[in-house]
């Protein structure tokens, strides 16, 4: 009964808050309801609705929807009717349509088919089994899905897709959490991806840069050295990484996911009894064939297969054919990649494979491993809807102008010591609210560098290094932690993990190292080395968690009671 009217009492809260944002739509208009082309603060009303209704609710899909809502009737002048009307037949479906978000949504069910195909056949039964041998305890598994992470560096929704799926069982055999799981994915995803000289996300900072060098009528000279140069000052990256190894060797954690992995380790219950994982049981459950053999490369040909096609795909589609077989000609084709279509690309050609494998070997017949295939597509059904809600959301945002009235709201008056650290907080607020490290760069970067040039006596010296750092590192931020991001969609799909428990229980931990990133950025800033930078952060980052961490050792846990399991 009190669960029920805690219940009550949320959908009550969220529905005064949803009707108390739609009757500001109708006061920020005049009375004839014409719509104006500046929107102001209203325009931090969808990503606002987004968030805290998500956080209130628990319902994203619900959520994101009301943002929608809101957002395309702000846009129509505080016409509800209108706002309706254009939610349905220009954000839903114009998401749908747009060719980068079409070829996502089918590369993900695709991943879901092939998912369910690998598991009939065995193979990722039989490498969670080897795997089991090799990582004994929580904390070899955890060291083992890190580096497994920071090995599959050039694509991001890839490394999610890739990692989950494959460190999942044997971190169920473990009790790890799966909030703990999704966490140690998504800290080896986005910002391992954003500092590899050949990644999907080097075109568009590459871009970027570009564009802020034209803002101020220079010439870009040597763009993608001026990359390479910052990624030494890409601290909230760099801890972000180091923090999951320090949390998973010292075996202590904090907040929400000290609980979540106490659960875990003295219930064996893997996520909370509420939670809504973002991959279904059925294929979570990785059903094997009857009298399957459980052989190991019946998941190591798949994946290495997939991990090299896309790599392919991502040199093909960025012009490698034309750029020649050199250093710099395959830096120059990841940097023009086509990421959606060569990940598309690959999943396509993998699912093939698993298909012929299972039919050759006799495990299924060609119509089974088709059903099978189709089955694992329906079962992400969920997070299509979600990631489509999304972009919706941000599509809605980007006509509302959410992220250039954020960075409006700073001034160029501010003292150059704090120049990086100030752009990384707003950077920060804007790809949490917006869940887009691309949308965020793209405003953040052509307004960062001239002012970063400006102070600098109009020269590109450290201080324009260190900001687009910090701005690139702030958007690395949002999108690692907000409920609206691609991201962190597919992190918690990955490790079948409820959406807003992995968001709950990672955001202490990102607000840790970007507390310490602001510290090293402000250092930066005055001129101290990263080479010195780093080591203190890395060192500060241990202090912190061994002074309010608590130990998840089992023993530690048993000692300590299960009373608030």
């Amino acid at each position: 009964m009190k669960g029920k009217s805690i219940s009550n009492r949320r959908w009550f809260l969220a529905a005064a808050f949803l009707i108390g944002m739609l009757v500001l739509t109708q006061f920020a208009f005049g009375e004839d309801g014409e719509e104006t082309q500046y929107f102001g603060a209203l325009s931090l009303i969808t990503p606002f609705i987004a968030i805290v209704l998500s956080f209130i609710t628990k319902q994203v899909v619900l959520s994101l929807a009301a943002a929608v809502f809101a957002g395309a009737t702000i846009i129509n002048g505080g016409n509800i009717f209108e706002g309706f009307l254009r939610t349905c037949d220009t954000y839903f479906v114009g998401t749908v349509a747009d060719s980068w978000n079409a070829s996502l949504m089918l590369f993900i069910l695709a991943v879901g088919g092939m998912i369910a195909v690998m598991s009939r056949m065995g193979g990722m039964q039989a490498m969670a089994v080897a795997m089991a041998k090799k990582a004994q305890g929580t904390k070899n598994v955890l060291i083992m899905t890190w580096i497994l992470g920071l090995i599959i560096f050039f694509e991001d929704i890839a490394n999610s897709l890739i990692v989950g799926p494959t460190m999942r069982p044997v971190a169920d055999e473990a009790k790890v959490s799966r909030e703990k799981l999704s966490y140690v994915i998504d800290s080896t995803a986005g910002p391992v991806t954003d500092m590899a000289p050949i990644s999907s996300w080097v075109a568009h900072e590459i871009g970027m840069i570009t564009l802020a060098f034209t803002s101020i009528s220079m010439e870009a000279a040597n763009v993608y050295g001026i990359f390479l140069q910052t990624i030494p000052y890409r601290f909230y990256n760099i801890f972000a990484i180091a923090m999951v190894i320090i949390v998973v060797l010292m075996q202590r954690d904090y907040g929400p996911m000290y609980k979540a992995e106490k659960r875990a380790r003295l219930t064996g219950k893997l996520y909370a009894d509420n939670a809504k994982p973002m991959m279904s049981k059925e294929l979570d459950a990785m059903n094997v064939a009857e009298g399957a053999p459980l052989r190991i490369y019946n998941a190591a040909i798949p994946i290495l297969a997939f991990i090299f096609v896309t790599v392919a795909a991502l040199w093909y589609t960025g012009g490698g054919m034309d750029a020649g077989f050199t250093l710099e000609g395959i830096a120059t084709a990841f940097g023009n990649t086509d990421a959606a279509s060569s990940i598309l690309y690959s999943v396509i050609f993998t699912s093939i494979l698993c298909i012929i494998m299972a039919v050759a070997q006799k495990i299924m017949t060609l119509r089974e491993a088709i059903d099978v295939w189709l089955g694992g597509c329906k079962e992400l059904l969920f997070t299509i809807t979600i990631l489509m809600l999304a972009w919706s959301t941000g599509s809605v945002m980007s006509e509302l102008g959410t992220g250039a009235y954020i960075s409006g709201l700073v001034g160029t008056a501010i003292p150059a010591l704090l120049l990086p650290a100030i752009l990384f907080v707003i950077a920060c607020v804007m790809a949490f609210s917006t869940g887009t490290s691309y949308g965020t760069s793209g405003i953040m970067i052509p307004i960062a560098f001239p002012i970063a040039v400006g102070m600098s006596g109009g020269e590109v010296g450290s201080l324009a290094i260190v900001t687009i750092a910090a701005v690139t590192c702030g958007a690395v931020f949002g999108d690692h932690c907000s409920p609206i991001s691609d991201t962190t969609i597919m992190s918690s799909m990955g490790s079948a993990a409820d959406l807003m428990d992995h968001v709950k229980t990672q955001i202490p931990y990102a607000m840790t190292v970007a507390v310490v990133a602001i510290l090293g950025f402000i250092l930066a800033a005055a001129g101290l080395s990263p080479l010195i930078i780093l080591p203190l952060g890395i060192v500060a980052l241990a202090v912190i968690v061994r002074l309010i961490g608590k130990s998840t050792k089992l023993e530690d846990l048993e000692k300590e009671g299960s009373e608030s399991v």
